[in-house]
């Protein structure tokens, strides 16, 4: 072989390791953002536990609330209906967009549950309640901060798959932007309160 083919050779050589190792991170970070929303995907479906023993306990107090029981009854149901999609696929803008807005309807149904419950003094000192409210209010916390690490996992995958020349790799080979988890709502993007203060 003569130099020329050699170096040709070196060349191609360095190019596709180049190429096999953007496509092998953009393929990590894909898997980052994915285990991060399993992990929201946990804590939404504890959340989405707790909600009907909330509901059941809160029946017997509220028994003229009805209509608003039913609200968050069904508010909780799209959400895991959405839920469960965005978890087959977390890369999906549709599904994400989807469970955030059912998160956003689901906060606002709680919103006003609570808020009807401050009237009632017998709910407020059930133990049962009150024990479901503190596994609620840590879940809360939970779903926040896991809603977070999966945003940053999507920026890093996102920025990454945009730079030249990896954006011509995450292109060709099918790559994907993710879509954030962002709640519309200015309300809905706090937590919920959950207490009896």
């Amino acid at each position: 072989m003569d130099l020329g083919t050699i170096v040709f050779l070196v060349v191609v050589a360095v190019i596709a390791f180049y190429v096999v190792g953007i496509y092998n991170r953009l393929v990590a970070l894909r898997n980052r953002f994915k285990n991060a929303y399993s992990q929201i995907d946990v804590q939404l479906t504890r959340r989405y536990e707790l909600i009907p023993n909330l509901v059941e306990t809160a029946k017997a107090y509220m028994a003229h609330e009805k209509d608003t029981l039913e609200a968050v009854i069904q508010a909780r149901n799209q959400a895991v209906s959405a839920n469960s999609t965005a978890a087959k696929d977390p890369g999906s803008a549709s599904a994400i967009q989807g469970i955030a807005g059912a998160e956003t309807m689901l906060t606002g149904a709680l919103g006003k549950f609570f808020a009807l419950s401050e009237s009632y003094p017998d709910l407020k000192a059930n133990e049962t309640m009150n024990n479901v409210m503190e596994e609620l209010s840590s879940t809360e916390n939970k779903v926040a901060f896991s809603r977070q690490a999966y945003n940053d996992s999507v920026m890093t995958y996102n920025t990454y798959s945009e730079q030249f020349p990896n954006n011509v790799i995450s292109g060709r080979f099918g790559f994907k932007m993710a879509e954030l988890f962002e709640v519309d709502e200015p309300e809905a993007k706090k937590p919920v309160r959950v207490s009896f203060d």
